[in-house]
């Protein structure tokens, strides 16, 4: 990806208790798009949400496992981050407790890879 470029984010909105088959749900989307070349992925945990259930979930309340809000952002060119989602949609559509899919146009200032770090050993 390229400084100076107009860029597409996907924001998926989902919860950490979210899986595909026994994955939850954030990593396979991590994963996948790690496989597919999409230049960057976060997932973001939220302390506090709720969604088109109106169920709030927290950190605060207790609840027998830890259900949060996630953000799942990715971020590439716009036809690379749209053929993405074409091929995850099926996944997400099967969701019991349902998601949010959203996309945003947005330019890229700074792209800049990081040198890794070797290890002595």
């Amino acid at each position: 990806m390229e400084n100076l470029l107009q860029a597409g984010i996907l924001r998926i909105y989902i919860s950490s208790t979210d899986r595909i088959n026994q994955t939850p749900l954030s990593e396979f989307i991590v994963f996948q798009a790690k496989k597919e070349g999409i230049a960057g992925a976060t997932v973001l945990k939220g302390i506090l949400g709720y969604g088109a259930s109106s169920v709030i979930h927290s950190y605060k309340f207790w609840e027998v496992s830890e259900k949060l809000p996630l953000v799942v952002e990715l971020i590439d060119e716009e036809n690379n981050i749209r053929s993405f989602y074409e091929k995850l949609r099926p996944q997400l559509e099967t969701m019991k407790y349902g998601c949010l899919a959203t996309f945003s146009k947005t330019e890229v200032l700074l792209y800049k890879p990081g040198k890794k770090k070797m290890f002595d050993v």
